[in-house]
């Protein structure tokens, strides 16, 4: 008799979250019928087949991974960035937490590479270089899938990542070493559904040339006044370089706030966001004093979103001239909700169309000057790209 409960008991834990992914399955499908700005054909498909092909399979599913992958298959189908099921296990989590090791990643004629070392950070106190190439992690040679380069660059942070107060040990070709994991840099930030985020911003002085860096685009109360003092502070620079690389979007109104202390004219436009219902302009508002000096902004396949509604409308403005690599091509404002079997779900709420016409989502922004960094010009600790835009407001 015992047993006969346990598994009737099984049984009804089953059907519960059959009908919880069933349910999520509906929330996910209505949604995008009742939000996507393509009103009649969601990412050119009939929305109407899509459900009756995959819900069956979400029903049919023995478990909510499963029926995560089914609901996930639906998602790639509409071909857009920002719709995706957030949870359970990818190999892109793999290593992840929260504690890192403060050094910066990407993949190099199929190395991975440091790009960069945070100041103050375990890796910098371990004496690890840019230009480093990392072989393994915790005994674990580091296998390069094929993704996209923002999602390849998160699944190796991720690698690099883990605890806090843990240590990882990481065989680079220069060396084996043992690094903790600490705290990333930064302030916490919240905004809206978005999990707590730490915002740091840089600034320093190449020269006569002011240099900015930020992680992403939050934390409004710490992130615009910073800019604006960089800007006041420098009335006697010979220009300005904006480093976006790795820098993944956020708040886009945040983009029309700093555009406003590069351009002096009133009513210019970074571009459109369209809605089902409404087009929203991403007008600027010139902030006296203007900085009115060259700009230059530095771009990779890791800069997304926000930064690339930033980037690629002041490309079209004739405002910055653009040096680096094509950017990530995901330029999609979107919501994070939570759905009634626990996973997230992210979608996006508009498209977005640059002053120049260009729809940057699938497109991306194109740099004025292709520069590519070599694992070779990162050993000697050179940066090709900084050096190219540095090269380019002393000419003018």
């Amino acid at each position: 008799m015992p047993r006969l409960w346990i598994l009737l008991a099984a049984a009804a834990l089953l059907r519960a979250q059959s009908g919880a992914d069933l349910a999520a399955f509906d929330q996910v499908w209505t949604t995008i019928r009742d939000t996507h700005w393509q009103k009649d054909a969601p990412g050119g498909l009939d929305w109407n087949a899509m459900r009756a092909e995959y819900r069956p399979r979400v029903e049919a599913a023995k478990s909510t991974a499963e029926a995560r992958a089914a609901m996930q298959e639906m998602l790639r189908r509409l071909g857009q960035t920002h719709f995706g099921i957030v949870g359970g296990y990818s190999p892109s989590d793999e290593g992840g937490g929260s504690g890192t090791t403060g050094i910066d990643l990407r993949v190099l004629n199929n190395e991975v590479v440091v790009t960069a070392v945070d100041p103050g950070s375990p890796a910098e106190r371990a004496g690890v270089r840019t230009g480093w190439a990392v072989r393994a992690v915790n005994g674990r040679a580091l296998t390069i899938p094929t993704l996209p380069e923002l999602q390849l660059t998160r699944a190796m942070l991720a690698r690099v990542s883990g605890p806090v107060g843990g240590t990882l040990h990481i065989a680079f070709d220069k060396a084996e070493l043992d690094i903790e994991l600490a705290a990333a840099r930064g302030t916490l930030a919240e905004f809206g559904n978005l999990p707590p985020t730490r915002v740091w911003y840089e600034e320093r002085r190449l020269g006569g040339t002011a240099y900015v860096r930020f992680n992403v685009f939050l934390d409004i109360l710490r992130l615009i006044p910073s800019f604006d003092r960089t800007l006041k502070a420098c009335k006697p620079c010979d220009g300005l370089i904006i480093d976006l690389r790795g820098n993944p979007g956020g708040i886009g109104g945040m983009a029309m706030g700093m555009a406003g202390f590069l351009v002096n004219k009133p009513n210019q436009r970074l571009g459109t966001m369209y809605t089902r219902d409404a087009a929203l302009n991403f007008v600027i508002n010139p902030r006296p004093p203007v900085f009115e000096g060259p700009v230059a902004v530095l771009l990779d396949g890791t800069s997304a979103s926000t930064a690339e509604i930033f980037a690629g409308g002041l490309q079209d403005l004739g405002r910055a001239r653009i040096f680096g690599t094509r950017s990530a091509a995901a330029a999609l404002p979107s919501i994070l909700t939570t759905l009634p079997n626990g996973d997230g779900f992210q979608y996006a709420v508009a498209g977005y169309v640059s002053q120049g016409g260009k729809a940057l989502e699938g497109e991306g922004v194109a740099p004025d000057e292709e520069v590519l960094r070599t694992r070779q010009g990162l050993l000697a600790g050179q940066d090709a790209v900084l050096d190219a835009a540095l090269d380019w407001i002393r000419k003018r």
